[in-house]
């Protein structure tokens, strides 16, 4: 409605009158009502008190003499966009108009004028940055398509970690090789590359890896690596943290254990240890939401349409036992044929409506992502 100390006009405190009692009569709380408006609940109800009485300040009748004037705000604009302040910012526009022997307006005022017309962030003729979407991967196999990040994990010195490497297979979900080291550095993530392509018998032009822009992941060793064995990689974009969302996940579902310590690991054995015990219950005991609650190895292994099959016929007898009890179909138990990482808006409705793939956006990182797995 308005910021504050900002004037309302009659008519619109008339109707934003209307639109909170509109909201409470719906079941809306009048605070939140308000906060939706922008306006104070005190001033709506000091409005409610006198509906026909207008705003009675009368403000001042003179422009301060503080002011800028409309030549200096012309000035601002003209300057600010001359070839030699296109890309700078106020403080250094100031500053280097007092090297000059200038002075137009204080950094503030800069920044005020500017923002009024539109060119504070970019005012070159070329083109911001832009830093688009990631390629839209699709595995419809396992070792088509892996995930991987870093996270922290606690050590009994305050300010120092572990840093756990793990990498996942994001058809199956299942944990495909993992490390923990007391530094984060491109040489450990290519021995761990190195080794667990070994493990998996990847092939040339096989896999694509996809990962955040961390150094760890875009270090020369770590790509010599991955030009070595064939592998393509894939990058979130900068500050974009759910373009990696399944790593993100699953580094949720690893800190929300109840096993997870509450504190620090005594040792880098002990959380190895702990580690290990994860990633054994992880890919063979854990029934995974997002592939119809199968674990992540036996998807890898190919063994899940049988498990799912049988499971549709558990739900087909019980249908046929009672049917009064079904009033459509059973629950789906049908395989999830592909899994799309980063796919456009476009692309997710349409397969969301065919009900082919698994799409997971969490969002934030570590413990921060909200959905289950």
């Amino acid at each position: 409605m308005g910021n504050r100390g900002e004037r309302v006009a009659l008519a619109d405190r008339k109707s934003c009158i209307a639109l909170v009692q509109e909201a409470v009569n719906a079941g809306a709380g009048r605070a939140a009502s308000c906060q939706i408006l922008e306006v104070s609940l005190r001033s709506v109800e000091r409005w409610e008190e006198d509906p026909e009485r207008s705003d009675g300040r009368a403000g001042p009748l003179t422009p301060s003499p503080q002011s800028l004037t409309e030549a200096e705000k012309k000035m601002i604009i003209e300057v600010s966009t001359q070839p030699l302040y296109l890309d700078l910012c106020p403080w250094k526009i100031v500053a280097k108009l007092a090297d000059s022997g200038r002075y137009i307006a204080s950094e503030s005022s800069f920044y005020r004028v500017l923002k009024q017309a539109d060119l504070l962030k970019h005012r070159s003729k070329s083109k911001p940055r832009e830093h688009k979407r990631p390629k839209d991967l699709i595995a419809r196999r396992p070792n088509q398509v892996w995930s991987w990040d870093i996270t922290y994990l606690k050590s009994p010195v305050k300010g120092i970690y572990y840093y756990l490497y793990l990498m996942m297979d994001v058809y199956s979900r299942m944990i495909v090789g993992w490390a923990i080291e007391e530094v984060e550095s491109a040489e450990h993530a290519a021995r761990l590359m190195d080794r667990t392509c070994m493990e998996q018998g990847i092939l040339k032009a096989q896999l694509t890896l996809h990962a955040d822009n961390g150094g760890p992941m875009k270090g020369a060793t770590m790509l010599a690596t991955l030009q070595n064995l064939g592998v393509a990689p894939s990058f979130s974009r900068p500050s974009v943290s759910d373009d990696n969302p399944f790593s993100e996940s699953l580094f949720k579902t690893l800190k929300y254990r109840p096993s997870y310590p509450d504190g620090a690991f005594a040792s880098l054995e002990e959380a190895q240890t702990w580690v290990t015990k994860f990633v054994d219950w992880y890919n063979t005991e854990h029934l995974h939401s997002g592939i119809r609650f199968v674990t992540p190895q036996s998807r890898h292994q190919g063994v899940d349409a049988q498990i799912l099959e049988n499971r549709h016929a558990v739900y087909q007898k019980a249908k046929f036992a009672n049917p009064a009890r079904w009033s459509g179909e059973t629950r789906d138990w049908s395989v999830i044929t592909e899994v799309r990482l980063n796919p456009g808006k476009e692309k997710k409705l349409e397969h969301e409506k065919l009900g082919s793939s698994d799409f997971r956006v969490d969002r934030g990182q570590g413990k921060s992502s909200s959905l289950p797995q």
